[in-house]
């Protein structure tokens, strides 16, 4: 049995880790339900725990988009969503559709890169790893659309049009701008009319 390898940030060689391992894993329950970390390019990573400003645009953001969305759309918080054999993601917020989870309840089906419309990550410390690795993640995978969104100055950078490692199109909005997306006719808000 051949084990694919990783390699650390301090550069020593790891063993990576793909879903069925991280399957398995909480099957025997070696990973419990508690623990909330990802997995990106076979690597586990923690997951921070959530500020209250973090929480406060979270929440306002879920309840103006779960508004907006039409029927066969969804919107996830913190669903898991599959990139890869070696990618598991959690972002704060994702709109996905609806057949994803039509499926048996039991299944540990997970929605796809395919299936998501617009996925939201929320940041108060981790600006810097969410517009650089997951955006380059995000956006060799086909996601279609990926905000990143400080929590504290409310200001969101809009990523559209995936090209390979990059995007497209790149634009920073204020918080008094309007924030729009192409996949949910009608969705418009404002960060700083959130509260």
């Amino acid at each position: 049995m051949t084990v694919a390898v990783t390699r650390g940030a301090e550069g020593f060689p790891r063993r990576a880790f793909t879903v069925d391992d991280i399957r398995r894993m909480i099957d025997i329950g070696l990973i419990g339900p508690e623990e909330s970390f990802e997995l990106i390019e076979g690597e586990i990573v923690p997951m921070q725990s959530k500020s209250v400003a973090h929480d406060k645009v979270k929440n306002a953001l879920n309840l103006a988009l779960a508004r907006a969305v039409g029927p066969g759309l969804y919107v996830g918080v913190e669903s898991t969503v599959q990139l890869a054999r070696d990618i598991l993601v959690e972002p704060d917020l994702a709109v996905i559709a609806q057949s994803v989870y039509d499926a048996d309840p039991k299944s540990f089906a997970q929605p796809r890169a395919e299936d998501v419309l617009l996925l939201i990550e929320i940041a108060v410390t981790s600006m810097a790893y969410d517009r650089k690795v997951k955006a380059r993640l995000y956006a060799r995978h086909g996601i279609r659309e990926y905000w990143v969104i400080d929590a504290t100055e409310r200001v969101t950078v809009v990523h559209t049009g995936p090209a390979g490692e990059g995007w497209s199109s790149i634009v920073s909005h204020q918080a008094d701008e309007a924030l729009t997306c192409d996949a949910i006719p009608g969705f418009s808000v404002r960060l700083a009319d959130l509260g």
